[in-house]
């Protein structure tokens, strides 16, 4: 198995409800759209497909989708959704685990692919989409752009958010020599106690991913600072990255 984190029952039965913004028509809708788009006629993978926050809507707009989740709780959660018939998966590692047949997209949304806690790993999880991937066929990925800028030397926390909407709060600590991130999560609850909850990541910079694409047999397509294409700038605090496999 993979570094991975791997959610529990307890953290899978929250974790809907921990990221409402997620779920959100703005912020779904478009990368639904987007993902359609790119899969066309052709069936798609999605790596660490968890509740299927994104594959259940994919799959109802008529893609056909498999999922891959190490996590047994995360689908337990998504089968209270949706069948194996109208969302298979299939349980183990996104660097690692297969599935049969080839795809037209393959795809790794959330910033998921920093729970691989190694470089060795990541550069795995794109050899594994590369393998599963038709000739012509894209790897999507949605990931941050490490928050270092608003760090002055010495300092290693950054806040994320202030949690005055939602009573989330959410501090980032960092370790820039093993480019490990680890997110604290402070959950403010109606009956006036705090939930807290970490998890630890491995940031990669967009460079990396592309060079991380082009060690996988994979050829640079496009980046967009998020699911509506907007222009992806110096300023930019998460990029989505598309890469192909030659035809």
């Amino acid at each position: 198995m993979t570094s991975s984190e791997v959610w529990t029952e307890e953290t899978a039965k929250f974790y809907d409800e921990s990221s409402p913004e997620a779920f959100s028509p703005e912020v779904l809708d478009p990368a639904v759209g987007f993902l359609a788009e790119l899969a066309g006629s052709g069936p798609a993978l999605e790596f660490a497909v968890g509740t299927g926050r994104v594959g259940i809507p994919l799959a109802a707009r008529g893609v056909p989708v498999t999922g891959i989740e190490l996590s047994e709780p995360m689908v337990a959660e998504l089968r209270k959704k949706v069948d194996e018939a109208t969302l298979p998966v299939v349980i183990g590692d996104m660097a690692r685990t297969t599935v049969p047949g080839e795809f037209s997209l393959v795809y790794l949304v959330f910033n998921t692919i920093s729970n691989l806690r190694t470089q060795a790993e990541q550069v795995e999880c794109f050899r594994n989409a590369a393998r599963h991937l038709a000739p012509g066929g894209r790897f999507v990925i949605e990931l941050w752009v490490p928050a270092l800028r608003r760090m002055p030397p010495g300092q290693t926390a950054v806040p994320m958010t202030l949690g005055e909407d939602d009573g989330h709060l959410i501090f980032d600590t960092y370790d820039v020599v093993e480019q490990q991130c680890t997110s604290h999560h402070y959950h403010r609850l109606a009956d006036g106690t705090t939930r807290y909850g970490s998890g630890t990541f491995r940031y990669a910079w967009p460079a990396e991913c592309d060079l991380m694409a082009q060690l996988a047999g994979l050829e640079f397509e496009g980046r967009f600072a998020d699911w509506h294409r907007r222009p992806f700038t110096a300023d930019s605090e998460s990029h989505v990255s598309v890469w192909r496999k030659p035809a």
